[in-house]
């Protein structure tokens, strides 16, 4: 990068714990403060999937700005969907199985619904980005290799493909950073619209 070419970013609250979040805004130079959302996590009833990722994204970024009113705050929430059931984080072992055998040899679907909200301003953006990502056939050994890496208890779906969990990921169509956890592009060029991050 040239001397005179850099970014601008002003403060932004990230209202998740996530560090793969933060990871990603990082690398993208934007600055972050995280605060963490402690709100009630419920599913809508009768939404579609990509509906309840936005409908749960918005209910952390106004659960922060409620407290944060002067800031811009990002709410994030992402979900992995195989015949319009949602995968969330597995409980057990043998929850993660049931997960990695549904999703094994076929397509699914990754929804991460993000909102940015500006209180005082009055303002709230909000919006979902989908990802189709194709599995490899798994065999039983497979599987059972992955639960032993501990990698997906912490993740929807139980697999992270910015791991160990690539090694099962046979195609994607669509946003890789959206499967990891946040579509930085569409994030990031939110951001420019609010003057939030500028490149000069």
């Amino acid at each position: 990068m040239k001397e005179n070419q850099h970014i601008d970013t002003k403060q932004l609250i990230l209202a998740s714990q996530s560090p793969r979040r933060k990871d990603l805004l990082e690398e993208a130079g934007v600055l972050i403060d995280i605060i963490p959302s402690h709100a009630d996590e419920i599913l809508p009833q009768g939404v579609k999937p990509a509906g309840c990722a936005m409908a749960l994204a918005c209910i952390k970024a106004r659960d922060v700005a409620k407290t944060h009113p002067e800031q811009w705050v990002l709410g994030a929430d992402t979900l992995v969907v195989v015949d319009d059931m949602i995968l969330g984080k597995p409980e057990s072992n043998d929850d993660a199985r049931r997960m990695l055998r549904a999703l094994s040899g076929r397509a699914h679907q990754v929804c991460t619904g993000f909102c940015l909200i500006h209180t005082s301003l009055g303002r709230e953006i909000c919006e979902v980005v989908t990802t189709d990502v194709t599995f490899k056939e798994l065999s039983e050994a497979e599987i059972s290799w992955y639960i032993a890496t501990g990698e997906p208890f912490d993740k929807a779906g139980a697999y992270g493909i910015q791991g160990k969990g690539a090694s099962l990921v046979k195609a994607i169509t669509g946003s890789y950073t959206n499967v990891v956890g946040l579509p930085i592009c569409e994030v990031v060029e939110h951001l420019k619209a609010i003057d939030l991050v500028e490149f000069k």
